[in-house]
C-alpha cells in the first residue's frame, strides 16, 4: 500500500471556514494563550489547596509526593496521546468522538455520555461548594443565594461566546497559578530561614516515621486520591474543537505540562511538608481556615492570610464550574450532532454556542445541587460518588483511543512523520495510562474487601459509577448491533 500524504492541517481548517462558514459549527475563537491557562487551571483546584494536606497527614510528605509524581506522569502521558489526536482531529466531542471513529461507536456513546455526566454533577458540587465558602463572610445568608449567584455567572459567562468563557477561565487560572508561586518562593525563604524567625530546614522529616507515614497502603490511600486532583487537564482536547491553530496551540499547551505538575504540585507538598509537621491535626482538616496553604502564610507573618486563601479558593470552585459547564455542554452538543442525543440539543446560536445543551447542562446541575438539600442528601452522595469514577473511565478511554488511533495509522499506510504533533512515548504512554487508571477504578476502595467481611454499601457507594458506564457502554452495543472496527477501516478523515 502505498503511503498517503496528509494534507495540511491549516488548509483543512481554512475550507472549514469557507465551506461552513453559514452553518452550524463551532467558532474557533480560542487563542493559544487561552488554551494553556485551560490545561493549567484544569490542575490546579482544591486537591491542591485543600486535599493536599490532608495527603501529608496520611502518608508523610515523602509519601505524598512519590503518589502525586506517578500520577501526574501518568496524566503526562495522557496528555501527550490527547495532544497527538487533537492536533490531527480537533473535534468538541474529543475522545467521545476518537472512540466512534477508532474503536467502537458504542464505547464513544457511553465516553460522551458518562463524560457529560461527569461535569454535569461536578456542576452541583461546585454550587455546594461556594455555600460553604461565601459563609466564612456572610455567615448569616442563605446558602441559596451564594449558589443562585454563581450559577447565574457560570452560565452567562458560557452563554456569551466561547472567547468569554475562555477569557474568564485565562484570569481564573492566572489567581491561581501567581498563588502557588507566591507560596513555593515564601515558603522557600522560610525554610531557609530568610523569612520568619530562624531556618528550618529538613527538621520535619525526621519526625516520627516521616517522610513515609503508614508505609505503602497509605501511600495508595493518596494515590487514588491524587488522581482526583488532576481531572480537568482533558479539558484541552475538548477545548481543541474551538481553537483557532489547534495543530500549533495543543502541542504547545501540552509540552509543559509535566514541568507544571512538578512545580505546582511537587514544590508545593514539599514547602508544606518542611513548615508543617505531618502530625499538625489542622493538616487533615478540609476547612479554608486551616488549608496548608493558609498555615504557611500565618507563619510567615502575612495579616488576613484565611480571607486571601479563601478567596482564591473561591477562584478554584469557579474555574471547576465554568470549566465543568463548558466541557458537558460542548460534549452533550457532539452526541446530538453524531444522532447519539436529542437533535434539538445540537442547537448553536448566532454566537456559536450550544445554547439548548448548555440550557440542560444547567438545569441537570441544578437539580443534583437541589438534592443535596433535602433530606440527608443521600441522592446526591450517590450522584457525586458516581461521577467521581467518571473521570478516571475518560482517561481510560483516551489511553485506548490513541492506541487504536496510531495502529490504524499505520495501517492505512500514512506516514508518521506527517502528523502535526506526534507522542514521544507510544506505545508505552497510552499503556502506563491505561495501566495506572485501571489500577486507581478498581481500586477506588479496596479497604472494602480487606476486613472479615465484604462492606457491600462501601462496595456500593464506590463503584456505582462502573456499572453505569458498562450499562450505557454495553446497552448501545446490543441495541445497534455496533462492533469493534477493523484498524483499516477505521476514520482517519479530518
Amino acid at each position: 500500500m502505498q503511503p498517503q500524504t496528509a494534507r495540511p492541517l491549516e488548509d483543512i481548517h481554512s475550507d472549514r471556514h469557507t465551506s461552513k462558514k453559514d452553518s452550524n459549527e463551532l467558532k474557533r475563537s480560542l487563542k493559544s494563550r487561552h488554551l494553556t491557562m485551560i490545561s493549567l487551571g484544569g490542575t490546579i483546584g482544591t486537591g491542591l489547596f485543600l486535599a493536599s494536606g490532608g495527603a501529608i497527614h496520611s502518608a508523610g510528605p515523602g509519601g505524598a509526593i512519590i503518589s502525586y509524581l506517578v500520577i501526574g506522569l501518568m496524566v503526562y502521558f495522557l496528555m501527550q496521546s490527547l495532544a497527538e489526536m487533537g492536533a490531527y482531529m480537533p473535534v468538541a466531542g474529543s475522545f467521545s468522538t476518537y472512540a466512534t471513529k477508532f474503536v467502537d461507536p458504542s464505547l464513544g456513546f457511553a465516553l460522551g455520555w458518562n463524560y457529560w455526566y461527569n461535569w454535569a454533577i461536578t456542576i452541583a458540587a461546585e454550587l455546594a461548594a461556594v455555600t460553604m465558602i461565601m459563609k466564612f463572610w456572610f455567615p448569616t445568608t442563605p446558602s441559596i443565594v451564594w449558589s443562585a449567584i454563581f450559577l447565574v455567572i457560570m452560565f452567562l459567562l458560557n452563554y456569551l461566546s466561547v472567547k468569554g468563557f475562555g477569557e474568564a477561565e485565562y484570569w481564573f487560572s492566572l489567581v491561581k497559578v501567581v498563588t502557588v508561586i507566591i507560596f513555593v518562593v515564601t515558603g522557600s525563604l522560610m525554610i531557609f530561614g530568610i523569612m520568619g524567625d530562624h531556618a528550618i530546614g529538613f527538621s520535619n522529616f525526621t519526625i516520627g516515621d516521616a517522610p513515609f507515614h503508614g508505609g505503602f497502603m497509605s501511600m495508595l490511600g493518596i494515590f487514588m486520591a491524587a488522581g482526583f486532583s488532576f481531572q480537568g487537564t482533558e479539558l484541552l482536547g475538548v477545548a481543541a474543537g474551538e481553537t483557532d491553530d489547534p495543530s500549533k496551540s495543543i502541542p504547545k499547551a501540552v509540552k509543559s505540562v509535566f514541568w507544571r505538575i512538578l512545580l505546582f504540585y511537587v514544590l508545593a507538598i514539599l514547602v508544606i511538608g518542611l513548615l508543617i509537621p505531618y502530625t499538625n491535626g489542622n493538616l487533615a482538616n478540609g476547612d479554608v481556615t486551616v488549608s496548608p496553604f493558609t498555615l504557611v502564610f500565618q507563619k510567615a507573618g502575612i495579616a488576613f492570610a484565611a480571607s486571601v486563601m479563601n478567596a482564591v479558593i473561591l477562584t478554584a470552585v469557579l474555574s471547576a464550574g465554568n470549566s465543568g459547564m463548558y466541557a458537558s455542554t460542548r460534549m452533550l452538543w457532539d452526541l446530538a450532532r453524531q444522532g447519539k442525543a436529542p437533535k434539538f440539543l445540537g442547537k448553536l446560536n448566532k454566537n456559536g454556542v450550544p445554547v439548548n445543551a448548555l440550557i440542560v447542562t444547567t438545569l441537570v446541575g441544578t437539580l443534583a445541587f437541589l438534592a443535596s438539600l433535602f433530606g440527608d442528601g443521600t441522592v446526591y452522595v450517590w450522584l457525586l460518588n458516581a461521577s467521581g469514577m467518571s473521570g478516571f473511565i475518560a482517561w481510560l478511554g483516551i489511553a485506548i483511543c490513541h492506541y487504536r488511533f496510531r495502529k490504524a495509522y499505520v495501517a492505512q499506510g500514512k506516514d508518521i512523520d506527517l502528523l502535526p504533533y506526534k507522542s514521544r512515548f507510544f506505545p508505552f504512554g497510552p499503556i502506563f495510562a491505561f495501566a495506572v487508571c485501571a489500577f486507581v477504578v478498581l481500586g477506588q476502595n479496596y479497604s472494602a474487601f480487606m476486613g472479615d467481611h465484604i462492606d457491600w454499601n462501601g462496595v456500593l457507594v464506590s463503584y456505582i459509577g462502573l456499572p453505569l458506564f458498562l450499562l450505557l457502554w454495553l446497552g448501545y452495543k446490543f441495541t445497534k448491533k455496533t462492533k469493534v472496527i477493523p484498524l483499516e477501516k477505521c476514520n482517519l478523515e479530518v
